[in-house]
């Protein structure tokens, strides 16, 4: 069974502005990295476009009005202080949401050993009723939900290493104990949450990183805290939020891993869904903003979930 790549040109007309570390650039460079041979035997499907009132599970309705009341007619809006829109966005932020549910649906009905997801905007970030961060919707907490929804899925893990904590996906599963959220994220740094002390319900493992920590400091948090969290959860799905702005080249942020970290942490995640969720992964692309070690980390990403 191959793994699943989603991958679509709408992704690219979500614009922003001139030198926004967002931009469609960067999945240029994904593109570019994963038409290499060795990713042939990818299965690469184009992203649908979700009803609305599949983001329902996530988001309130008027939040969800909000954003399409905001696209501007022409042009590019400013919708909170990094988060930008453009005529296309709101269109292309359903098409990540609908690549999130084809990738569930194809890896929970066992037609797809697991799934990448090449999409823009990301999601993260998105509270129930706030953008933030470049984020609109929370693509990963929606395709937790419509794997419970449609699925029957008891339990979902959300695994994020994104440099920056989930502070979205955070707040829409706090008291939700069918889902597990662990991260590693630097701190301090934006948004400022993702302390050890956040458990929410026993369901919120945060594992954060200190300004200079390396690929040694990041293994450690995640063999001590994330993954014996997501081994005793047990889940039936794991949604990863592949952020790769904990990359040494990231402008953003001060962390130090490589491309092999990366590749670690995706083999440590699929030991655990290879116990308990048959191998059921889905994988969102979320932060990751210097083009060099953006394509290089997805590369390696997606080279371990096709077991190369």
């Amino acid at each position: 069974m191959a793994s699943l790549l989603i991958e679509d040109p709408i992704f690219l007309q979500h614009l922003v502005p001139a030198g926004h570390p967002e931009r469609p650039d960067r999945l240029r460079a994904i593109t570019k990295a994963l038409a290499e041979e060795r990713f042939a035997g990818l299965v690469r499907l184009k992203a649908p476009l979700a009803d609305t009132q599949v983001i329902t599970s996530a988001h309130f309705q008027s939040y969800i009005d909000q954003i399409h009341d905001a696209i501007p007619p022409t042009g590019i809006a400013q919708i909170e202080a990094d988060t930008y829109v453009s005529h296309e966005s709101f269109t292309v932020a359903r098409h990540a949401v609908g690549a999130a549910c084809l990738a569930v649906d194809e890896v929970m009905a066992g037609r797809a050993a697991n799934a990448f997801l090449a999409v823009r905007p990301p999601g993260h970030h998105a509270e129930a009723d706030r953008c933030m961060g470049f984020c609109l919707f929370n693509n990963a907490v929606i395709a937790a939900r419509h794997a419970q929804q449609n699925h029957g899925a008891g339990r979902v893990a959300i695994v994020d290493w994104d440099v920056h904590h989930g502070n979205g996906t955070q707040a829409l599963v706090w008291s939700d104990q069918t889902v597990l959220y662990g991260s590693t994220h630097q701190m301090p740094l934006y948004p400022g949450t993702g302390a050890p002390s956040e458990t929410g319900v026993g369901n919120i493992v945060n594992a954060p990183l200190s300004a200079g920590d390396g690929g040694a400091e990041f293994r450690a948090a995640f063999e001590a805290r994330i993954l014996p969290a997501v081994d005793a959860f047990a889940p039936d799905l794991i949604v990863i939020s592949a952020g790769f702005d904990a990359h040494m080249r990231d402008p953003l942020a001060g962390l130090n891993l490589t491309e092999d970290d990366f590749a670690w942490a995706t083999k440590a995640v699929m030991e655990i869904a290879k116990r308990h969720a048959e191998g059921r992964i889905v994988s969102l692309l979320e932060g990751g903003y210097d083009l060099v070690g953006l394509a290089d980390s997805v590369a390696a990403h997606v080279a371990a979930l096709m077991k190369l």
